[in-house]
């Protein structure tokens, strides 16, 4: 039987979207764009943006939710993780477009803050969340372990080959080399979504049925579609305020004097608010299967989407594409990936795996501060 809960939809859940959005043209009106500059109307618009940016996060959390009781894993999982990456993708090409010099540097340093940001940040979160509440949590090495060889591939073939190359000078690939990567790191991410979704679904599904929550019933079809449609809404409203909080993050970061990569991860975060609060939230109950398809399956997405369309927009428009990441980088991917394979290895978690990914995780942002 389902419960009243699930068959009304929250107030604030589609107040905050249509309030972002209201802001969003209400703020470019007074000529809050892509630069902020301090001082009446200015300050007061930056300080309202937080609240309503934020609200807007835990609207897209809850409608998603909302569907992802409906479908069912691991096609829940997917929902989210495809709209985010859809609306980054479509934020990054605008930044392309807006952009004289086509911002060489945005793919890369986007895919790799998400990457580890995923990798360490949120994996490590919600195992430490989940162990601390739970002591040690399950989940399916078979499912996790097909993540992270797809991952392996994908970050080899965008952010270190690329270094290594000798048709061309620097961390870039020849238009060829370009085409063919993309090309191919969309065939094997296609590849990923029949392997998890059709062949072997079983194996990216919980290994024990949750208990039952009443909270959590399965609302019908009708409450489901005005979900998807304010989910779309909530997210393209993030993505939206994203920008004017990227120009309050901008003033900031220049105000005492941090590097460019700092703007570009700030957003980063923002836009993965809503996977990450949905992934924490299954740790903490001891859902750590739903944990490991969000987030892994959120890098993959990232890199197996984000980077062929990027590759396109380059390649049709002419700009510059710089992909490969230095050697301090390199190294921390390197250790991403190796202990990841130790923590996924054995199927079973505890906060000692948490805490060594949060490690990495700081080193990630002390060395893009003082790089």
């Amino acid at each position: 039987m389902t419960s009243k809960s699930a068959l009304t939809i929250p107030a604030l859940s589609w107040i905050a979207p249509v309030v972002a959005i209201g802001f969003y043209f209400v703020a470019s009106a007074m000529g809050f764009g892509s630069r902020f500059v301090p001082g009446g109307a200015m300050t007061a618009l930056a300080v309202l943006l937080v609240p309503v940016l934020f609200g807007t996060v835990f609207a897209a959390v809850h409608h998603a939710d909302v569907i992802a009781h409906r479908t069912g894993e691991p096609y829940g999982t997917l929902v989210l993780t495809s709209a985010v990456t859809i609306i980054e993708v479509a934020l990054i090409a605008s930044v392309m477009l807006a952009d004289a010099d086509g911002s060489p540097t945005l793919a890369r340093d986007t895919v790799f803050a998400v990457v580890m940001i995923v990798c360490n940040g949120l994996v490590g979160l919600c195992i430490l969340v989940g162990g601390l509440r739970h002591r040690e949590q399950s989940f399916r090495v078979q499912g996790a372990s097909a993540y992270l060889a797809v991952l392996m591939v994908l970050s080899t073939l965008t952010l270190v080959l690329p270094n290594y190359t000798q048709e061309t000078q620097g961390a870039v690939y020849s238009d060829y080399q370009l085409a063919f990567a993309g090309g191919i790191t969309l065939l094997l991410y296609v590849a990923f979504l029949y392997h998890q979704t059709f062949r072997h679904q079983e194996d990216f599904l919980a290994l024990h049925k949750a208990k039952p929550d009443a909270t959590h019933d399965v609302a019908p079809p009708r409450v489901v579609a005005i979900a998807v449609l304010l989910l779309v809404l909530a997210l393209v409203a993030v993505v939206l305020l994203s920008k004017k909080f990227a120009a309050v993050v901008e003033f900031g970061r220049i105000a005492v004097g941090a590097p460019p990569a700092i703007t570009g991860l700030v957003v980063a975060l923002v836009i993965l608010l809503p996977e990450g609060i949905a992934a924490v939230q299954a740790a903490r109950q001891d859902k750590l299967q739903k944990s490991i398809n969000l987030a892994l399956g959120s890098s993959l997405a990232t890199i197996g989407l984000t980077f062929p369309a990027v590759a396109v927009v380059a390649l049709y428009l002419g700009k510059p594409l710089l992909l490969g990441l230095n050697m301090v980088d390199t190294a921390l991917l390197t250790l991403t990936v190796l202990i990841s394979t130790l923590t996924f290895g054995t199927g079973r978690t505890n906060v000692l795996f948490g805490f060594v990914h949060l490690v990495v995780f700081v080193t990630y942002l002390f060395f893009t501060y003082k790089p």
